[in-house]
C-alpha cells in the first residue's frame, strides 16, 4: 500500500521560543563555568552525567512524557528547541540522550506499571543510559535479518547472539534490544521479532569496544551467552516487534541530531572566510545554509507530526537520508570553500582541527539510525515502489 509523502506546514510556538531563550542563557552558564567547551566537547565522548543530572533537573529530560513518571507534559516542538540548542553548541548530553529521544517513549507504551515507575523517573533525572540493539554482524540496518535468538525457557527467554555497532553500550545500564524468538515466514519475513528490555549488569553479558577512524569509542559489540530475560521485560507483542521497531525508529531519524552532527565545521567556515567572502565563497557558504534551512524545516514538520499523534515514518526516513549526506558532505565542501583564505595558524588551527576531526567520523553516520540503502528502502516501499 502506497502512501502520499506529506511534511506540514509546522511554525514552533511562541512558548517553544521563549524556553529557546532559556536554554540558551543555560548553556552560556554552563560554558562559562567550565561545564563544558563547545569546542572541545565535539572530540570526546560527549558522556557526562553530571551535566545530565543538571539537565534533569531542569525538567528538560522526558519533556513530553506524564507528570506521574517524572516528566512534564511539554511538547515535542518544546522538546525540539532543546535538541536544536544543545546541538548546536556540542553539549554534552550522551549519557541521557538516547533514553529521552526513544527508549523512555518506549517503555511508555509497552513496559509493564512497576517498571515504568522504576526507570522513567531515573531517566528524566539524568541518572540513567540507555543504548539500542538492533545491527548485528551480517545484517548491518536490515533489522528484519536479525538473528539473535531468544528462546523460551521456565520465567523468560534465554538470549543467544551478537549485536554490532551498539552506541553507548560500553556506558548503558539498559539496552532496548530487538531478538529473534521465531522464523521468518515466507509471507512476512519481518515476522519472528520481539523487543526486550535488557539490564546490562548482569552476567551473561560481554561488552567489547569498537572504534571509528577518529580513535573515538563509540560504538561496541555485545555478545550475549545463555542471558536470562523475565516475562516481565518483554515489550509489546510477542513476534510483532518490527511494528514497534518501526514506530521507534520515526523518533530517532527525524531530530535535528540527523543533520547536526557535523554542523560546528559550518561557523568555524564562515569565521575563517571573513566578513567579505569572494563570489565563489559566498555562493558557497548560502548553499550550505539554505540547505541546511530545508532539512531543519522537514525535522520540525515530523516533530509537529509526532506531537499531533502520528507517525511520520516515511518523513522521519527522509529526514534522517538527506540529513546524512548533508553532513557527511560538509567537511569536503568547506575544505574547498577555505582553500583559498588565510592559512596562518591563527586563523585555520581550529577550523583545520574541527574539519579533520569530521572527515573521520562522517562515514559513521550513515550506520547511525540507518543505512542510506536501508533508508530509501522504506521511502519506496512507502510509495509503492517495491
Amino acid at each position: 500500500m502506497s502512501q502520499a509523502i506529506q511534511f506540514d506546514p509546522i511554525r514552533l510556538p511562541p512558548e517553544a521560543e521563549e524556553l529557546r531563550l532559556e536554554v540558551r542563557d543555560f548553556l552560556s552558564e554552563e560554558i562559562a563555568n567550565g561545564g563544558f567547551d563547545p569546542h572541545r566537547t565535539i572530540m570526546k565522548s560527549g558522556f557526562d552525567r553530571e551535566f545530565s543530572k543538571r539537565v534533569g533537573a531542569r525538567g528538560w529530560i522526558g519533556m513530553t512524557w506524564p507528570k506521574k513518571y517524572g516528566g512534564h507534559e511539554r511538547s515535542f516542538l518544546e522538546r525540539y528547541v532543546v535538541t536544536e540548542e544543545f546541538r548546536s553548541q556540542n553539549a554534552p548530553v550522551t549519557s541521557h540522550f538516547t533514553a529521552d529521544r526513544q527508549s523512555g517513549p518506549v517503555l511508555l507504551k509497552y513496559a509493564e506499571e512497576h517498571i515504568k515507575e522504576d526507570i522513567l523517573p531515573k531517566i528524566t533525572a539524568g541518572d540513567c543510559c540507555f543504548c539500542i540493539g538492533l545491527s548485528e554482524p551480517n545484517s548491518g540496518s536490515d533489522l528484519f535479518a536479525a538473528s539473535t535468538k531468544a528462546t523460551r525457557t521456565d520465567g523468560g527467554y534465554l538470549i543467544n547472539g551478537t549485536k554490532l555497532w551498539t552506541s553507548n553500550a560500553h556506558q548503558a545500564e539498559y539496552m532496548i534490544g530487538l531478538f529473534r524468538t521465531s522464523p521468518p515466514t515466507k509471507e512476512n519475513r519481518r515476522h519472528g521479532l520481539t523487543q526486550f528490555l535488557v539490564n546490562l549488569k548482569q552476567p551473561g553479558i560481554t561488552v567489547n569496544p569498537v572504534r571509528n577512524m577518529a580513535g573515538k569509542h563509540d560504538f561496541n559489540e555485545v555478545l550475549f551467552e545463555d542471558l536470562f530475560i523475565p516475562d516481565d521485560h518483554l515489550l509489546g507483542e510477542v513476534d510483532s516487534a518490527w511494528k514497534q521497531a518501526t514506530s521507534e525508529l520515526a523518533y530517532e531519524r527525524s531530530g535535528p541530531e540527523r543533520f547536526l552532527e557535523t554542523f560546528y565545521v559550518l561557523p568555524e567556515l564562515v569565521r575563517v572566510i571573513g566578513q567579505k567572502p569572494d563570489a565563489r565563497a559566498a555562493e558557497g557558504i548560502g548553499r550550505l545554509v539554505a540547505q541546511l534551512h530545508t532539512l531543519r524545516r522537514m525535522s520540525v514538520s515530523v516533530n509537529g507530526m509526532l506531537q499531533a499523534g502520528k507517525e511520520p515514518v516515511i518523513e522521519g526516513s527522509i529526514v534522517k537520508d538527506v540529513g546524512t549526506i548533508w553532513e557527511q558532505s560538509l567537511p569536503a565542501k568547506a575544505r574547498d570553500l577555505a582553500a583559498f583564505v588565510d592559512d596562518t595558524p591563527s586563523n585555520r588551527s581550529n577550523f583545520d582541527e574541527l574539519l579533520q576531526y569530521a572527515t573521520n567520523i562522517a562515514p559513521k553516520l550513515t550506520i547511525q539510525g540507518g543505512t542510506t540503502e536501508v533508508l530509501r528502502g522504506i521511502i519506496a516501499r512507502g510509495l509503492g515502489l517495491r
